[in-house]
């Protein structure tokens, strides 16, 4: 069952919509939130989705989503009247997994945050692919700058280089990414003494 968290900055009741939600089977976290309070309430209740009702959304309430976003990603609807192209991008570069601008009609709501947890999901593992991406590709430059330094200290061939450290790695039992940056390391300490 979902935890779902809703969040509000209009004056206008969302009962029916929570009713809704509930209706749906899904399980409704304490009293609508405000968007000053997202993040303070996300780590408290751990929500599985968050949806917003808003007439449009307000420079604090993105600002908030993007640090949710940052520290606590969640899928997260966003329902509104406001239709501005701009202010859906901004929404979307704030976290926003999808945005409505219609009424929130009950017979549609679960389609939706399926389509939005699916998407959230999605990018869930793009994300993950492009941060072992970066640490594979962060591991590749640090051995590589080792073996320059090994080639420069030690007269030694790059393939000699490259075989020496994944010696030192074994030896240690450390991956070559550790022996590299020890190395790098212990370069740059006896660059600073010189």
């Amino acid at each position: 069952m979902l935890r779902v968290l809703l969040v509000t900055d209009t004056d206008k009741p969302i009962g029916d919509l929570r009713d809704a939600l509930a209706k749906l089977g899904y399980d409704m976290l304490a009293e609508p939130a405000t968007p000053q309070a997202l993040h303070r309430v996300v780590e408290r209740e751990r929500p599985d989705v968050i949806i917003i009702d808003t007439e449009s959304p307000s420079r604090d309430t993105l600002e908030q989503l993007a640090v949710m976003n940052a520290t606590a990603p969640r899928p997260v609807l966003m329902f509104s009247h406001d239709a501005n192209q701009q202010l859906i991008r901004s929404a979307v570069n704030a976290g926003v997994t999808a945005y409505l601008v219609e009424g929130l009609a009950s017979e549609r709501l679960a389609p939706i945050l399926e389509v939005a947890l699916a998407r959230f999901a999605q990018e869930a593992q793009l994300r993950e692919r492009l941060t072992l991406a970066e640490n594979e590709l962060a591991e590749r430059k640090l051995i590589d700058r080792a073996k320059r330094i090994l080639m420069e200290q030690q007269k030694l061939t790059e393939p000699a280089a490259y075989a020496a450290l994944r010696k030192r790695a074994m030896n240690q039992s450390v991956k070559l990414a550790e022996v590299a940056r020890q190395i790098v390391a212990l370069a740059q300490a006896q660059d600073r003494q010189d």
